[in-house]
């Protein structure tokens, strides 16, 4: 079925063939009205101008309506032959051209319905004009309505392009509920009142209103059961889709996208299912990127709290960590060579810090400040600040790339959100950040390359305070008094 909608929208036939098939429709329930009606047998002796007379109408219209489709194909479908998208104005056109060439296959049908009237009640012996009549204007709308359904679904490749160029657009004449309509009266409605416009008629025999009555309802059961099938394929097909589509999303998995596949409700909801996938990929993207920036913890408390975020004072491990003769370093290197080295340090940083649940706050240059007990607090943050020191120093003098100074110290400091309204930043403020600082400074002196203060190594775990020794105590610049401080054990003694 695909492949024959494709073939007919790409011929130049196309639209004319499906004017055809719907003509015949229209023709044959006509033909049968009459037929059941006996309308063929009142026809008098001369029967055959009659036939003629009858005939002239219905050939022009059909050449007509033919004529009217190829050019229709020309002027809707041009952008498909040239390969190219539609214009505005082509695509609005394309989705009104179901209904338009429905409503003017409604206008060339009823001058001829009137016409062959006329010809049946001068030149036959049936006279009720009004049955017949009326069973010739049914068989036009049937026709008409199989028009309808047919372009309705001709045009479905060609909504993805459409909806690339509109946007999400809906057209009255192809709801959901038009269709539904359509459907209902062309498999319903329409062959129903045929039966009781050829039961009213008095003057044709019982055995043949029955016999008429039996066959029409045949004919809508097969037909209803046939419309309804389709109907009922074209809502869940696409329902089908975007469920699993939304399955998907509830899983996580942003790369999705449903086919627009209707100018309907249903193009309207598929549309949305994909900007929900778009704006959740981006909004995913947005939070990988911001705690990247900031770090995932405080990324997620950011995004899960209010623009007011405040702080409070907290008990943290802060560990310090700078490069030795960065501006030397500087100097000496390629500038992207230098950088790269400093990447692969912050990474090895980055990734010591967040294995023992400390947040990484802020890279200055070639130094990083990294907190443990903020904003996520830690029942023990001083065993693995140190045991992150252990790690980072061991790592960077694995690759001997760089030579490091790295200070912990613990103490109470303000941990929380400061800068104005448009601006903010979770940031550490207290003693325990400037210690780890000046700690920094003199381990760069030290053989270890690591100085810790007191108050860290006695509120560590006993398994980590026995890799720690004694080193000396010493006056840090902006410290009041001498601080206690420890350096780890070399391995093996």
């Amino acid at each position: 079925m695909n492949r024959l909608v494709r073939w007919l929208l790409r011929s130049h036939w196309g639209l004319a063939l499906v004017v055809i098939t719907a003509n015949f429709v229209g023709v044959g329930a006509i033909f049968l009205i009459s037929w059941a009606g006996g309308v063929f047998s009142r026809v008098g002796d001369d029967w055959h101008d009659a036939a003629w007379l009858i005939a002239i109408y219905p050939a022009f219209g059909f050449t007509l309506g033919i004529g009217l489709a190829i050019y229709d194909r020309r002027k809707h479908l041009r952008w498909l032959d040239e390969g190219r998208k539609p214009t505005p104005d082509e695509a609005r056109q394309l989705i009104r051209l179901p209904a338009a060439i429905t409503v003017r296959a409604v206008l060339i049908w009823l001058p001829g319905i009137i016409l062959t009237v006329w010809l049946v009640d001068r030149f036959t012996d049936y006279h009720n004009t009004i049955v017949i009549g009326a069973g010739f204007i049914l068989g036009a709308l049937e026709s008409a309505g199989v028009i309808y359904l047919i372009l309705d679904r001709l045009i479905r490749p060609t909504v993805p392009i459409v909806a690339a160029v509109l946007g999400p657009t809906v057209h009255p004449s192809a709801t959901v509920l038009v269709r539904v309509l359509v459907t209902w009266a062309v498999s319903g409605a329409l062959p129903g009142l045929i039966v009781i416009v050829v039961l009213s008629d008095r003057t044709t025999p019982a055995s043949d209103r029955v016999r008429a009555a039996w066959m029409f309802s045949i004919v809508a059961l097969a037909v209803g059961m046939l419309a309804t099938a389709l109907l009922a394929r074209s809502v869940a097909t696409p329902m089908r889709a975007m469920y699993r589509a939304l399955d998907r999303i509830t899983r996580g998995e942003l790369d999705v996208r449903v086919p627009v596949g209707s100018a309907s409700e249903i193009g309207r909801l598929e549309h949305s299912v994909n900007e929900l996938a778009t704006t959740l990929r981006e909004q995913a993207h947005m939070e990988d990127m911001f705690g990247k920036h900031v770090g995932s913890t405080v990324a997620e408390r950011a995004l899960a709290g209010s623009a007011d975020l405040t702080g409070d004072v907290r008990t943290v491990s802060a560990l310090f960590i700078d490069v030795t003769g960065s501006v030397r370093l500087s100097a000496e290197m390629e500038p992207v060579e230098f950088v790269h080295k400093l990447n692969r340090l912050l990474a090895t940083v980055v990734a010591a810090t967040e294995d023992n649940g400390g947040l990484v706050n802020k890279f200055q240059g070639d130094a990083a400040l990294c907190i443990f007990g903020a904003p996520s607090a830690l029942r023990d943050n001083a065993t693995p600040a140190l045991r992150a020191a252990r790690r980072i120093r061991d790592e960077v003098v694995a690759t001997g790339e760089l030579d490091i100074g790295i200070g912990v110290a613990r103490g109470k400091v303000f941990a929380g959100d400061v800068g104005s309204d448009t601006r903010l930043e979770f940031t550490v403020i207290g003693d325990a950040v400037n210690e780890a600082a000046r700690l920094t400074t003199v381990a760069k002196e030290v053989t270890r390359r690591v100085l810790v203060s007191d108050d860290v190594v006695q509120a560590s775990a006993p398994a980590e305070r026995a890799k720690w020794k004694r080193h000396k105590d010493i006056r840090l610049r902006g410290i009041p008094g001498r601080t206690r401080t420890w350096t780890d054990i070399p391995p093996n003694r």
